[in-house]
């Protein structure tokens, strides 16, 4: 079953309840003044009425003469105003459906016992009621429509902010510290968002100066612990030959490994890392250093490019990413450079979910599929001195076979221009 999610602007969900609101009220006062016009009207035309008929009477008992259209016991008259004027009481009345011009009767009951009326529409004075009725309309979609403006113009202020609150926070996620979201929404106007940028901030400082403590924890262990490596690596030379030899001296090495890896996510993740760039071919380069680090793998030059980058750092990531592949990966390893784009490819298992998901992790080796070896930051590594070369590397699977998976896919981004020497990273796009 397909969920539709609908996404509306916070402008236009202000503007839709203002325009809601200006709505009910119009449409609430147009409902009153209308009201009140017609009871008002009603009112005047029975007092019109009441009096029309007391100068009739008097015209009639002087002369004889009937004004105002009147009548002499008129077999239309109402049955109330009949036993109103058996009662002898001169009275008005009022046929209203409420939809048409109401009929307006007065009688009064003469000397002579026959009863005098007269009857009218007033169909002129219900006109203007008409007219009345068109103005309220008029005005009611004029304050729907201004409502409308302002909720836009409000909503759009808000949403303004938020929008400038969340491109600061998104920049603070891709790890730019130096970025304020208070400063990024600015403004003289003090509400709500800036209670959020100011919590925001403060979260940012907080955890920013949590992770540097632990950057600095993690630099000093490593670097406490490069003295009584080296240490063990030189007495481990001294060793014998044999086998319990070789293994103390291959631990050693791999703890030696684990200290300059993690001395080197350190320096990483302090931002401190600066790339020194230089012009270099890059199909020519990639062939001769994987003959270096994986003679087995397979090098497709599909265009060859020129880039200016940092050789060494280039180096450093694609020797991790061949090193992943053939710790957890199975042959044939392929590698691929189409322009200022590099793939790396094994035909394993593929990469785990979570590495997928969320990115490389220090210290996760995999699933099961691809744990058991190694310590996790060779993919932490890459990633990070790809950042410094302002290069973009993701990580994806092949689409599997009949046989099942058909191996893991990194693929590096080198950047149109390099790196600036402030540090700033120019923006990759990368295709679906």
């Amino acid at each position: 079953m397909v969920k539709l999610a609908l996404r509306s602007g916070l402008r236009w969900k202000v503007s839709l309840a203002i325009a809601a609101v200006s709505a009910l009220v119009a449409v609430a006062l147009s409902l009153v003044v209308h009201n009140a016009a017609r009871v008002s009207m009603l009112d005047n035309s029975r007092n019109v009425m009441d009096e029309r008929v007391k100068v009739a009477q008097r015209w009639y008992e002087q002369s004889r003469v009937l004004g105002f259209g009147a009548k002499l016991d008129d077999p239309e008259l109402p049955e109330l105003l009949k036993k109103e004027a058996w009662r002898g009481q001169r009275a008005t009345y009022l046929e209203d459906s409420g939809t048409g011009t109401p009929e307006v009767w007065a009688s009064v009951p003469l000397r002579n016992g026959k009863v005098l009326s007269v009857h009218t529409q007033f169909k002129d004075r219900f006109a203007v009621l008409d007219d009345l009725d068109r103005v309220l309309i008029l005005g009611s979609v004029s304050v729907v429509l201004g409502g409308i403006a302002l909720g836009v113009l409000i909503g759009d202020q808000l949403s303004r902010r938020l929008r400038k609150a969340a491109t600061a926070a998104r920049k603070l996620a891709e790890g730019d510290s130096e970025v304020r979201v208070r400063d990024a929404i600015g403004g003289r106007v003090r509400d709500e968002t800036d209670d959020l940028a100011r919590a925001v901030d403060g979260m940012a400082e907080a955890l920013q100066q949590r992770l540097e403590a632990e950057r600095r924890v993690t630099a000093d262990i490593a670097h406490e612990l490069r003295t009584p490596v080296t240490g063990l690596l030189t007495a481990a030379e001294l060793l014998p030959p044999g086998r319990p030899t070789e293994l103390v001296r291959d631990r050693a090495q791999a703890m030696r490994t684990l200290v300059e890896d993690v001395l080197e996510v350190a320096r990483l993740d302090g931002f401190a890392e600066r790339a020194e760039l230089q012009e270099i071919e890059l199909g020519e380069f990639i062939t001769r250093r994987v003959r270096v680090v994986a003679p087995d793998a397979v090098v497709t030059l599909l265009r060859d490019a020129h880039v200016s980058t940092d050789p060494r750092r280039l180096e450093r990531i694609l020797g991790n990413l061949l090193a992943n592949a053939a710790r957890h990966g199975r042959p044939p390893f392929e590698v691929t450079v189409e322009g200022r784009v590099l793939r790396v490819r094994d035909h394993g298992p593929g990469f785990p979910e979570a590495l997928l998901k969320d990115g490389p992790s220090r210290f996760r080796t995999g699933s099961k599929d691809r744990a058991g070896k190694g310590h996790g930051l060779g993919l932490t590594i890459a990633a990070g001195q790809a950042r410094v070369l302002g290069a973009r590397l993701t990580f994806r699977n092949a689409e599997p076979t009949a046989e099942g998976k058909d191996g893991a896919v990194a693929v590096l981004w080198l950047p149109e221009s390099a790196p600036t020497n402030t540090g700033s990273f120019p923006v990759i796009e990368v295709p679906d």
